[in-house]
């Protein structure tokens, strides 16, 4: 499989082991009939959908990354196994991009499942006009082709900010260990901090942006590039004895951190909603060079080289953009149009789930940057949990922090 971590799907091929559970999405009410296939292309309102979820009986959370912004990793564990060929395919963007339904997408959801709802719920009308998010932390799937999908928390949003905001300005989340942060200055940490764990546990990281004039992506992942420094990925770390899901201090004291070059998930650029007019090839190129040009100095052009050898980058537009230029390997971008009613293509350009397909195939089929070393699913969940627990005491990023305090900058998203 792209993007692989090494390795065959036991580490015992003398027994057959058991056979992988899948995480699939919540069963509905029904098992045929109309029902079971309106929830694709062409299918069930937002809003049907949201009645139907909200009649299922409640199945606790499966989140990752909590709304109190603990990791948790026991009622996901039992989905993954020793298997060491799996992909992590993580998405970050603001509210309302599309990040559920790319997900969805990647999951290889297929409408016609007789009673299943999408694996990852989508905002509803309701939600749209409340300005509401509808995913907390970090939500997890795993696919039947072992890609572990990490959907997550919008950043920039406001309905976040609400929700963490105590009457006095300050922050009901602590963000830093402990550290008191007013809840504006904690809402924009919790955006880097989601940016890091994600650059940090995933092959693959999906940042997400609406229309092509919004760079505040662009800003955050360069935060994230700046802020990340010291933190590894999850097979760098060795614990120097048995490990257990149980992650006490004592123990996170014992682990040690494996030296090798600092990891970071190789970046796909989507830009969704797009109109007719910035759909031509022209404005395709123009919009990659912004973005070759705002990353020239990060570690992401590092990765660049890396990368060079699987020749023509990602890529929505056709295969007959081709150039000499060397930097036309990179970025991945793709620009996903605004959907429409009948969904046909509209001129020379490709429709909305066209596009969708697209994207998941060579998304897919990637050969994205391995771990530095061999890591089996458990095992990467574990140490995905101890990565958290740096990120949240990283001293960068408190500095950081301490360094926006004292300048009275806030804010991100605005700069």
């Amino acid at each position: 499989m792209a993007g692989s971590t090494g390795g065959t799907g036991s580490s015992n091929p003398s027994s057959a082991p058991p056979p992988p559970k899948i995480l699939l999405a919540k069963p509905g009410l029904v098992t045929g009939g109309p029902v079971a296939g309106k929830f694709g292309r062409g299918g069930a309102t937002d809003d049907e959908t949201a009645s139907l979820r909200s009649r299922l009986p409640s199945i606790g959370s499966l989140n990752l990354l909590s709304d109190s912004w603990d990791f948790h990793i026991d009622r996901f564990l039992p989905f993954l196994t020793e298997n060491t060929d799996f992909m992590v395919v993580g998405v970050i963007g603001p509210t309302g991009v599309g990040k559920s339904i790319i997900m969805n997408e990647l999951y290889g959801f297929d409408a016609s499942s007789p009673g299943m709802l999408p694996p990852f719920a989508t905002q509803t009308e309701d939600t749209r006009a409340m300005a509401r998010h509808c995913t907390v932390g970090i939500e997890p799937r795993i696919s039947a082709e072992r890609i572990i999908l990490l959907d997550t928390q919008s950043v920039f949003s406001p309905s976040v900010l609400a929700e963490i905001m105590r009457p006095d300005g300050s922050s009901t989340i602590s963000v830093l260990g402990g550290e008191s942060l007013s809840a504006e200055l904690a809402h924009e940490l919790m955006s880097i901090q989601l940016g890091v764990i994600l650059a940090s546990i995933c092959n693959v990281l999906l940042v997400v942006s609406e229309g092509v004039h919004d760079y505040s992506m662009w800003r955050l992942m360069l935060t994230v590039d700046l802020l990340k420094h010291g933190i590894p990925d999850p097979s760098s770390i060795l614990p120097s004895h048995s490990q257990s899901s149980n992650l006490g201090p004592e123990k996170e004291n014992k682990d040690k951190v494996h030296k090798s070059e600092e990891y970071m998930a190789a970046p796909v650029f989507v830009h969704t909603k797009l109109d007719d007019q910035d759909l031509s090839p022209r404005d395709f190129s123009q919009l990659r060079k912004a973005i070759l040009h705002y990353f020239n100095m990060s570690s992401f052009m590092r990765d660049k080289s890396r990368n060079m050898s699987k020749g023509q980058p990602l890529s929505s537009m056709a295969s007959g953009m081709q150039s000499n230029d060397p930097d036309f390997t990179w970025p991945d971008l793709f620009v996903i149009p605004r959907k429409s009613k009948d969904d046909f293509p509209r001129a020379q350009y490709e429709s909305y789930f066209s596009t969708l397909c697209k994207l998941r195939d060579q998304v897919l089929s990637m050969n994205c940057p391995p771990f530095a070393r061999t890591v089996s699913e458990r095992d990467w969940l574990k140490n995905s949990a101890k990565i958290w627990e740096l990120v949240k005491t990283s001293p960068v990023i408190a500095e950081y922090s301490r360094t926006l305090q004292s300048s009275g900058l806030s804010n991100l998203s605005r700069r």
